[in-house]
């Protein structure tokens, strides 16, 4: 891949994505496959005034072959000094940025009960950590690298599959040859927060979506808050957290939500492929589950705690995004999620509610927001789904066909 096009990306990433300050930290957590990329990314962050970069390294094999080979105790064993890294650059109000290069079939041949337990554990170490970078006090942001396995996955029938990956990648996240692509995300940015405000200025009660195997009524919390592709952190910083993105987004009330949905893509959870699956809901709680493949695995998603069986978020996306109309799928929620309107099921964003971040995990449960130690993404949106506004017993159409009608 042009080196050149490679610097843009990494430029992206540090000064839209994480957009580091001068005097910051940096935690790079990144895959062994992405070893030159990331080596681009610390050169931009150290230009842009980062005071140290720190790279922690990940293999999905290796933790392939621990989920195949250890003992249980080991499999839910988080070590200490993994989570007081964490917290240390949180404390320091470092900046958190990931680099990932995914295998979609990697860990299918893991049963479904280690993976959960092995996410649930992590996760569960990570609880506090976790809390705090949702609630704003850090900058982060994900950006993804192709690999062999993952390109083949996506590209089966090309002779150059790694190179198509790169160039359907670059593609979403408008880098090119001739383009600033900070100026572009810049522009995008703003026509994002156009819908926020109209989104928020009306604040619906629910939102209902009808499509094919679709028909759900969603509430929405009182003073809830739309949001863009980017965040604001506590000192004012704003920041991307997924590159790319092309979602507004928002946290439902967990309790008001009835009927049923079906996925538009794929699921890939813990390196398996859920996919064909209908939920079923009353009273927020997912009731039924239904999928033509990877059903245990979704059943164990939606089993971590209480709060994985409720929505935390509700995002819409356009059919006419860049990432949509490429017609592909990525096999990675970080793409395949902002090709189409999704929800999430586990813990909802403090951000997306009036004074969330000042809250506790006790008033944000009072004010309707979801609390969980997960958050998976899933898509639902497709040309045929229409999306409703309902406010004082009037419907708006806000989505036609899966495109913008506002």
């Amino acid at each position: 891949m042009d080196r050149k096009l490679l610097e843009k990306y990494a430029e992206l990433a540090v000064r839209v994505g994480v957009n580091i300050q001068k005097g910051q930290r940096l935690l790079l957590r990144t895959s062994v496959d992405a070893v030159e990329f990331s080596r681009l990314i610390a050169e931009k962050a150290y230009e842009a005034g980062a005071k140290e970069v720190y790279v922690r390294y990940s293999d999905e094999y290796i933790t392939f072959l621990k989920l195949k080979n250890a003992p249980e105790e080991i499999i839910e064993e988080v070590h200490s000094w993994e989570v007081e890294a964490a917290k240390f650059f949180c404390d320091e109000k470092g900046a958190f940025l990931s680099v990932i290069s995914s295998d979609p079939d990697l860990f299918k041949e893991i049963p479904p009960e280690i993976i959960g337990k092995f996410s649930k554990a992590n996760q569960m170490a990570m609880k506090e950590v976790s809390k705090e970078i949702m609630s704003g006090k850090v900058s982060w942001s994900v950006v993804a690298v192709p690999n062999e396995k993952w390109a083949k996955k996506v590209f089966p029938e090309s002779t150059n599959p790694v190179e198509d990956l790169w160039n359907a990648i670059l593609k979403t996240i408008r880098v090119n040859e001739n383009d600033d692509p900070v100026e572009l995300w810049n522009k995008h940015i703003e026509n994002l927060n156009k819908r926020t405000e109209f989104l928020n200025k009306r604040q619906y009660e629910y939102l209902r979506y009808k499509g094919p195997g679709t028909d759900l009524m969603v509430g929405m919390p009182e003073n809830h808050i739309w949001v863009a592709g980017t965040q604001k952190n506590v000192d004012g910083t704003v920041f991307l957290p997924n590159i790319p993105t092309e979602e507004v987004f928002s946290a439902p009330h967990k309790d008001k939500i009835n009927g049923y949905v079906r996925n538009s893509k794929p699921l890939v959870y813990g390196g398996n492929i859920i996919d064909g699956f209908t939920m079923e809901f009353k009273d927020g709680k997912i009731v039924k589950v239904t999928a033509e493949k990877g059903e245990d695995v979704l059943k164990q998603a939606i089993s971590l705690d209480e709060g994985a069986s409720y929505l935390g978020e509700v995002a819409l996306v356009p059919v006419d995004s860049p990432i949509y109309q490429l017609n592909t799928i990525f096999y990675n929620t970080l793409f395949d999620e902002n090709a189409a309107s999704h929800f999430a099921f586990g813990k909802a964003y403090p951000i997306c509610i009036k004074d969330g971040t000042k809250m506790s995990e006790e008033e944000l449960k009072e004010h309707g927001l979801n609390t969980s130690i997960t958050h998976v993404d899933f898509m639902i949106g497709n040309e045929e789904l229409d999306v409703y506004g309902i406010k004082d017993g009037k419907e708006e159409l806000i989505m036609k066909n899966g495109k913008w009608a506002i």
